[in-house]
């Protein structure tokens, strides 16, 4: 099966002119402002397919007797369903950026990329708005102008975000999946960690880790993801349909910035589901303690740590990565250049952690950091901390990943013209094509929408569109129809047609 897949990435966020202001009224604003300057589709969100409290291991903790109906401009929840199929809200205190559903990884890096241009693209207008000085027409004060980070830490204790999602079959035995993917979740860090100053949940402990995220995992297993952090998120929530799908809610993996590491990081997911999907057995590389080896690899950015499997083995990190390489198979060219890259990588980790500093985000950080160590600054400096901030930034013109990428000393797999046409047009060959295309054709009409649903407004009815198939709604199935429509009426008349009973409803005439 084509494994859909896609990323969420909630955004650090900061007004260092006004650090009084909530970041929950600043993200607010930064999604409004980019709806305003877009699609203007400020639709809300359609809860009602939403099931987050629901556990893959059989039980629902229901959260709601009934759907919530949220505002889209709504401070806290804004919402806005962007021209590329995405979704761009505001998630507790954070702007969040979720991609539209890519069917491989090089497509997952690229949509996830998009999500850095579209946040810049807000911060830009609130920075205009600001010097505008146009408050009056607010009837408030204007946003101060705010800093975007995609990191996962605020150096004060909290840790926020970033997440992966990948479609499997109903069929695959959650608890065979969870055994087979905990030993490569503990240990793909080496490859597509983010680097952290700061050991310990606080940053209590000078030093540098691989990973932003270890040290707030607290179980192999668990439904929470603010809490009680299990590595494994057991959310059964499929976004599709759900008789023959799951979705593998991946929570444990850091923002990056470098496009090796996010293309690694999903195509080597990916694998890994497509060989335990295809029977092959991973059970003799349980760990004995799978959160302590997290945290035990994370510190150690030489490498040398050894995990412990329960048969007694004690392998390093890049050996148990060199295990699930050898075992997953390629489906087509974009696996293959998944395989050969992921080999790359451990060949050069392995003979100089920093001679990929020209691909990896925690070894390119590392490197940075080091130089200045060996001027004499200690790890806890507050020059050393500000440069793991600012490898995060993603504004081009302040981010030093971006400074090493123009200097040649970081490598990329696109361009930035390839980053900011995903930015405005969604994949073609998902049903987030059909998303997109109706928020960017006619965002006015769009109600609300969700991953599996948009509901439009002709004016003199309601119709709800279910959009259930991922592999559906594609620009070779439906591409005609918005080529030759005018207004929304003509999309819907174009749907709701024998052969397509029950696509459309109408929830009022």
């Amino acid at each position: 099966m084509t494994r859909f897949m896609g990323t969420e990435t909630e955004y650090g966020i900061a007004t260092p002119t006004h650090p009084e202001v909530s970041p929950i009224v600043t993200s607010t604003h930064a999604v409004v402002a980019y709806a305003a300057m877009n699609t203007g589709a400020r639709s809300r969100w359609d809860y009602e397919d939403e099931h987050p409290l629901k556990d893959a291991r059989g039980y629902d903790l229901k959260r709601y007797k009934t759907v919530p109906i949220v505002e889209p401009d709504a401070i806290g929840v804004a919402n806005v369903v962007t021209s590329n199929g995405a979704r761009f809200y505001v998630d507790h205190a954070h702007p969040e950026y979720a991609s539209p559903e890519a069917s491989n990884a090089w497509d997952a890096m690229i949509y996830d990329a998009a999500g850095d241009h579209i946040l810049n693209q807000a911060a830009a207008e609130i920075q205009d708005l600001y010097d505008q000085d146009i408050s009056v027409l607010f009837r408030h004060d204007p946003c101060p102008p705010i800093k975007i980070y995609k990191n996962n830490v605020d150096g004060k204790g909290a840790s926020y975000g970033s997440h992966e999602n990948y479609q499997y079959s109903r069929k695959t035995d959650f608890e065979v999946l969870t055994q087979a993917i905990l030993p490569f979740f503990v240990t793909r860090q080496i490859i597509i960690g983010a680097g952290r100053v700061g050991i310990g949940e606080t940053g209590e402990i000078d030093g540098f880790q691989i990973s932003q995220r270890a040290d707030y995992f607290f179980q192999e297993v668990s439904l929470e993801t603010t809490l009680n952090r299990g590595i494994v998120n057991s959310r059964d929530e499929p976004h599709a349909n759900a008789v023959h799908y799951c979705r593998l809610h991946t929570i444990i993996g850091d923002a990056n910035m470098s496009q090796y590491s996010n293309f690694l990081k999903m195509g080597m997911t990916k694998l890994v589901i497509d060989a335990v999907e295809a029977g092959v057995d991973f059970s003799d590389l349980k760990l004995k303690d799978s959160v302590a080896e997290l945290k035990a690899v994370s510190h150690d950015p030489t490498l040398q740590h050894k995990v412990a499997l329960v048969d007694g083995r004690a392998l390093s990190a890049l050996e148990m990565q060199r295990i699930y390489l050898g075992r997953v198979k390629a489906e087509d060219d974009i696996d293959q250049k998944v395989i050969d890259l992921w080999g790359e990588i451990l060949d050069d980790l392995e003979r100089d952690p920093l001679s990929t500093a020209d691909r990896l985000d925690w070894t390119a950080k590392y490197a940075l950091i080091q130089r200045y160590v060996a001027r004499g600054l200690s790890m806890g400096d507050p020059k050393i901390k500000l440069i793991d901030l600012q490898y995060a930034d993603i504004d081009p013109a302040k981010s030093l990943y971006h400074a090493l990428v123009r200097s040649g000393r970081m490598k990329t797999l696109v361009s930035a013209d390839v980053i900011e046409q995903a930015a405005q047009l969604p994949p073609e060959d998902s049903r987030a094509y059909f998303r997109g295309m109706i928020s960017a054709r006619f965002g006015e009409n769009v109600v609300a929408s969700s991953w599996q649903t948009v509901i439009v407004n002709t004016g003199d009815k309601v119709a709800k569109i279910g959009i259930d198939n991922v592999r559906g709604f594609t620009r070779n199935e439906i591409g005609d129809i918005f080529d030759k429509a005018e207004t929304i009426d003509d999309v819907i008349q174009a749907l709701d047609k024998p052969g397509n009973e029950g696509l459309v409803q109408y929830v009022r005439r």
